[in-house]
């Protein structure tokens, strides 16, 4: 048990180093060997868990759809833009998800594997139709084409925040894309009760720790 955490850990530390290479430099510019320093660890313990680049980038990308630090809550749709805040909120500090994102819009890196962004798409639809079932969409909401729209412009307003010279917060610019979607999507009751305020994520992941703590 013992040496499969440490393999877990090892396979951890290679995934972060290839992240934050990968997020500072593009797929093309990055090497084994500034992974490898990065990581601290040899070329032997690299290859036993990644046996090249491209494993690598694929390892980070497995990493990026992730719901960790969503909880149920009364509404589906809550859960939604909780998972779209957390996100932003996320992303400057953690290099594993800004490195899928780099990624992403490389071409070079997208036309050997592809993207994650189906796959955000996909766990965006299942929610909205377990909501547009409980009757918190309105009617004529498509669940898929609005998750697909989501993903869309969540990504667009990433990529202008990050390129300006003095960039805005990027949770309170997803904040505020909610405030423009979802009185278009959502019935004015279950509107009136979702929060989407930009500090939200933050409150969130605080009590995510406090509970881990105790």
């Amino acid at each position: 048990m013992a040496r499969q955490q440490r393999a877990i850990r090892t396979r951890r530390i290679f995934l972060e180093a290839a992240a934050e290479v990968f997020d500072e430099h593009g797929y093309d510019a990055a090497t084994i060997a500034a992974i490898l320093e990065r990581a601290g660890l040899t070329r032997g313990a690299l290859y036993f868990h990644f046996t090249s680049k491209e494993e690598l980038a694929r390892g980070v990308l497995q990493e990026a759809v992730t719901s960790d630090g969503v909880s149920p809550q009364t509404f589906k749709l809550q859960e939604w833009v909780d998972i779209a805040l957390l996100l932003a909120y996320r992303l400057p500090r953690e290099p594993m998800l800004s490195a899928s994102i780099r990624l992403s819009i490389d071409p070079r890196a997208r036309s050997l594997f592809g993207t994650r962004w189906p796959d955000w798409i996909s766990l965006g639809a299942g929610l909205l139709v377990e909501a547009k079932e409980r009757g918190e969409l309105l009617p004529h909401v498509d669940p898929e084409a609005t998750s697909r729209l989501l993903v869309g412009a969540w990504t667009g307003v990433q990529l202008v925040t990050e390129s300006m010279s003095e960039p805005p917060d990027l949770v309170s610019e997803i904040s505020a894309l909610f405030e423009l979607i979802l009185p278009n999507a959502v019935v004015p009751g279950v509107l009136a009760r979702l929060d989407t305020s930009p500090h939200r994520a933050e409150r969130i992941m605080e009590e995510n720790r406090v509970a881990a703590a105790s």
